[in-house]
């Protein structure tokens, strides 16, 4: 009834408060955005959802758009500003995220949204955590945090996905505030958030060679 119902209803009932209550938030982090990084304020990008069904994520931006002199980007370190760190570290730039909650795109608690690149990379066991929305935290989130190995995150996402209550729900929240406020687990070591799952899986496809 809960994971099925009413985990719905209580996601669009919150995603609608919070919007209402941190609007001034929500306006205040939108200005410095767009003073600190320019346009645009909103990053938006394509992610896979519940049964991979793409969606458009919408988050603060945090990086420049720094290109080098080939004209690619540059890698994230490089274009991840002590601003944008601040609003990573603080989990300010997930709150637009709030608006892909009550679009029923996501719920607060599930696996996070990852890229649609790495779709073609996950065993039939990994592709698990898409049984159901991604959430704005989860599992993994409280057990490391981006700090933690792709491997255990995945574990923790389909462990969730599996066993969906309202008590687990309730937990992961709870656990989440004190992460964010301790923020722990931030970026994985050597990492500006963490590692490319890609490059996880042909490391540990040459490690198993």
């Amino acid at each position: 009834m809960y994971s099925k119902r009413l985990k719905r209803v209580f996601d669009a009932v919150f995603a609608l408060i919070g919007l209402i209550v941190l609007s001034p938030v929500l306006l205040t982090v939108a200005a410095l955005v767009r003073r600190r990084l320019g346009r645009p304020v909103i990053f938006k990008q394509q992610r896979p959802g519940e049964r991979e069904r793409i969606f458009t994520l919408y988050k603060f931006r945090t990086m420049t758009d720094e290109c080098g002199e080939d004209g690619e980007l540059l890698p994230d370190g490089q274009r991840l500003t002590e601003f944008g760190a601040f609003l990573r570290g603080s989990s300010l730039d997930e709150l637009p995220e709030l608006l892909n909650i009550l679009k029923a795109d996501m719920s607060f608690v599930g696996p996070r949204p990852l890229l649609i690149r790495y779709l073609p990379y996950y065993d039939e066991f990994q592709r698990r955590r898409h049984s159901v929305k991604p959430g704005l935290t989860g599992l993994a989130q409280i057990n490391g945090r981006n700090a933690s190995s792709w491997g255990d995150r995945l574990n923790y996402d389909i462990k969730y996905a599996e066993n969906v209550t309202f008590a687990k729900d309730l937990m992961i929240v709870a656990s989440t505030i004190g992460k964010v406020l301790r923020r722990e687990g931030v970026s994985a070591e050597n990492h500006a958030t963490m590692e490319s799952f890609i490059d996880y899986v042909k490391r540990e496809r040459q490690d198993g060679t």
